[in-house]
């Protein structure tokens, strides 16, 4: 899949300027959400209110300049239940929740009570609505949890005992992940979509000795452990497609609410994550020194690229613009500047809650990305 990548006129993403997915959703779409949760208005009123946001945020974005665009995660609450909720055999509890640096997020999560399978996923006609609304010459991304996400999911330590009701052992769940994932990868293709984007926090908790709030930790034999089990069902889910199909990943270290979970830098998962995973992009958090230094950048294939996280979706004070291009020159000793691109380092509203910032700011945001990338790379940009 890796050996067709173009480093100058791509047509796919990631471009020199690019964005990871969500954005904030507007006072109308949340407040339809509030209704609808109170039984005030239907399914279908929400779904019409849901559209005409997504319609505007398609416009807004092409406007930007923008070469790829999303449906912002209109449609979803979080960024990985709602497909997990998706899939048959997996089912919305609301119990759990997660420990943040300075909050905990509300109690939903998702647990097996059945066979999993991918067949007719609504993520699928999401897609539809989104591709049949954006010009003919704009690249249509749709972002997914990584399959890493929903096996850490689904081993929770409150989640694991249903699991294990179905699927004794790792090795059958990561084939019923991976095969429920190739169904609906296999019907996104078949509808059209050419970009796949794994959005993963996996690696991004495994850098991290300790989280926030647990007890746990990560010690050298869990990681080795846990990298090989999240190389394995990444790389089954996503083999044996067609040429044409780009599949990138994104990892970062926690987004909910302009707070984060995990510091740590990228060294200690470089190996398998950066030379062993069959993604042709990776879309980096490097915005704060949580992520520690680009040096594990030299683990990266020579056939992929690296979108570095360089500006922040937390806060909407814009970064020094010189600082953000002297520190993609410092990247480019490890990666050469014609692999690298520019974004935030993760969406604006990874949960329905979004990060504390503006929507003027948020599009600002999109704007200095936009600009400092065609500073550094000119006509390339």
């Amino acid at each position: 899949m890796t050996e067709k990548i173009k480093t100058k006129g791509r047509t796919t993403s990631p471009f020199r300027y690019d964005i990871v997915g969500s954005y904030l959703r507007p006072k109308t779409l949340k407040e339809a959400r509030a209704a609808f949760q109170n039984n005030q208005i239907t399914a279908e009123e929400l779904k019409a209110v849901e559209d005409r946001e997504i319609i505007d945020l398609i416009k807004k974005q092409e406007a930007a300049g923008l070469k790829a665009v999303t449906d912002g995660e209109f449609r979803r609450s979080w960024w990985h239940l709602d497909f997990f909720w998706g899939f048959n055999g997996i089912s919305k509890f609301e119990e759990g929740g997660y420990q943040f640096a300075d909050e905990h997020t509300r109690a939903e999560t998702a647990k097996v009570t059945g066979l999993i399978s991918g067949e007719k996923h609504p993520f699928v006609e999401d897609f539809k609505f989104t591709r049949e609304h954006t010009s003919e010459n704009i690249e249509v991304k749709q972002t997914i949890p990584a399959p890493a996400q929903c096996i850490k999911e689904l081993l929770s330590p409150g989640n694991v005992e249903a699991t294990r009701q179905f699927y004794p052992t790792d090795k059958q769940l990561v084939e019923a992940v991976a095969n429920a994932y190739q169904q609906v990868i296999h019907d996104l293709y078949k509808a059209g979509a050419r970009t796949i984007q794994l959005d993963d926090c996996t690696w991004g908790m495994l850098v991290a000795r300790e989280l926030p709030g647990t007890d746990a930790t990560n010690s050298d034999e869990v990681r080795e452990t846990l990298k090989a089990l999240y190389l394995e069902v990444n790389n089954a889910a996503i083999a044996g497609f067609p040429d044409d199909l780009t599949v990138n990943t994104h990892v970062c270290r926690g987004n909910f609410h302009s707070t984060w979970v995990a510091t740590g830098a990228y060294d200690t998962v470089a190996t398998p994550l950066f030379d062993q995973e069959n993604v042709q992009a990776y879309y980096l958090e490097y915005d704060t020194d949580r992520s520690g230094g680009f040096e594990p950048l030299a683990k990266v294939s020579d056939n992929k690229l690296v979108v570095l996280g360089l500006v922040t979706s937390k806060s909407g004070e814009l970064e020094d613009r010189q600082a953000v291009i002297a520190r993609v020159k410092e990247a480019a000793k490890y990666v050469t500047l014609d692999r690298l691109c520019l974004s935030t380092q993760c969406g604006f509203a990874s949960t329905e809650e979004g990060n504390i910032l503006t929507e003027e700011q948020q599009w600002k945001k999109v704007e200095f990305v936009k600009s400092v990338a065609e500073e550094i790379w000119g006509e390339e940009a």
